[in-house]
């Protein structure tokens, strides 16, 4: 018997764990740190920063764009990446909440 995640824990935990499913490989927290130093870059030259091949970093961007991390205009062949702001300010606020409410927590029950 298997059981529905869905009815056992709250939208926003189950949103921190998706979030942090996606952020969880090093080459996502990669592809974020150069789209946040280079602004803007294309597909095919994301590979040239990192020691992926093309393919392997379309598979980690995708897992970003879906979950909207990263947004995504094509132009031809090719696709121009850059960050979305609102969804890491999101993302950011949600890991805020549970950081600031696990310590709260944790230094009232220290006392």
């Amino acid at each position: 018997m298997t059981k529905d995640i869905s009815i056992e824990y709250t939208t926003d935990q189950q949103l921190v764990a998706n979030y942090a499913r996606v952020l969880s490989h090093p080459a996502r927290i990669a592809i974020i740190q150069l789209l946040a130093e280079k602004k803007e870059i294309r597909t095919g030259n994301i590979s040239d920063f990192l020691p992926l091949s093309r393919t392997t970093v379309s598979q980690h961007l995708k897992e970003l764009k879906e979950i909207g991390i990263i947004n995504g205009t094509i132009d031809g062949l090719k696709i121009h990446y850059c960050l979305n702001p609102i969804k890491l300010n999101e993302i950011r606020i949600l890991f805020n909440q549970l950081f600031d409410q696990s310590i709260s927590n944790f230094i009232c029950n220290c006392d």
